[in-house]
Parts: C-alpha cells; structure tokens; sequence
C-alpha cells in the first residue's frame, strides 16, 4: 500500500532554513510526479510545489526563489529546500502524488506530515 513519511521540519527562526524529506512506497515513485502541500491550522491545504518526472518543478508564487523541490528517484524520496523562511511558511508540510489526490479526492493515502514553525 502506499505510504509517505515526511520528515525534517522544526523550529526555526525568519530567514533560517529547513530541507524536508519525503520518503515514498507502494507504488511507482520514478513515474509519478509528485508535489508537496502545507496545511495552516484553521486554513484548508494548500499546494507548494511540484516535481515532474523529467525533475521540472512549478511553485506557487509565495515560495518561488525562496523554496526547491528535487527528488532522488533511486531512493524514492523528493526534498523540499526552504530558505529565507518566513512566518506565514508555518504549517504542516505533505508530500503526495498529485495524480493520487485528483484521483482519489478524500480517500487519497497521506502521510503524517512534518511541522514546520518560523518563529522568533
């Protein structure tokens, strides 16, 4: 079945970074682009980026020049690099495959996230 494990986040102050890691099982990883997505308490989840398979990436514009996103296909694992990170970067970052999620809506398979906070 498919599983994700995101790791990396924690504490850090504005303008710090953090790199983030998604590992990834249970299906093709290589073929599947893949997206990270962050989740503000009380806000609805939002998507931050994407990976294609040629390792092309897209942002949304709040993170472009400040955030990359590269994948390991080997390891089946993307990463999300976050510099100069702000207090509205706060939330709890997934990754997924954004085929998975259009697919399968609700019963789409997420992983338990990893907690970002930008605070000083």
């Amino acid at each position: 079945q498919v599983q994700l494990v995101e790791s990396g986040g924690g504490l850090v102050q504005p303008g710090g970074s953090l790199n983030l890691s998604c590992v990834t099982s249970g299906f093709d990883f290589s073929r599947s682009h893949m997206s990270w997505y962050r989740q503000a308490p009380g806000k609805a989840r939002e998507w931050v980026g994407i990976i294609f398979t040629s390792h092309g990436t897209s942002y949304r514009d709040s993170v472009k020049g400040r955030f990359t996103i590269s994948r390991d296909d080997a390891k089946n694992t993307i990463y999300l690099q976050m510099n100069n990170l702000k207090s509205e970067d706060t939330a709890k970052y997934y990754c997924n495959s954004p085929a998975k999620v259009t697919q399968l809506g609700e019963r789409a398979v997420w992983g338990q996230g990893t907690q970002v906070t930008v605070s000083s």
